[in-house]
């Protein structure tokens, strides 16, 4: 299995339980791998032939930026689901961090894995 990915896409989105959550735009980070056999695009070097990461990317950031989840574990699930129904993705890990959720801790978040339906 070979591997596409994203690392450290940073998307401003509402998310969060609290009152002032609901009210401020807050970073996320997304770390996405995403399953894929890249040896036909490496033999025709046409971007038809593997997963566009910049569509990805591109998909991603307008979705997480207007989405309004309560829940991290709701938005990973739903971006999960884009990668798998619109970009036909067979698997994918993803790791969203949201940074600053809680006091004294650098990093939190969930980490979640896919694959695709049947």
């Amino acid at each position: 299995m070979d591997i596409i990915y994203l690392k450290d896409l940073r998307i401003d989105t509402v998310v969060g339980i609290f009152d002032w959550e609901r009210r401020t735009k807050q970073t996320v980070i997304l770390d996405v791998e995403m399953a894929a056999d890249v040896r036909k695009a490496a033999i025709s070097d046409r971007i038809e032939d593997t997963i566009n990461y910049k569509a990805v990317a591109k998909r991603l950031i307008a979705f997480v930026g207007e989405s309004d989840f309560r829940l991290v574990e709701t938005l990973a699930e739903r971006v999960a689901g884009i990668l798998i129904d619109e970009f036909k993705v067979t698997w994918c890990r993803l790791r969203l961090n949201k940074q600053g959720a809680v006091r004294g801790v650098r990093d939190v978040g969930v980490v979640i894995e896919r694959g695709a339906r049947t």
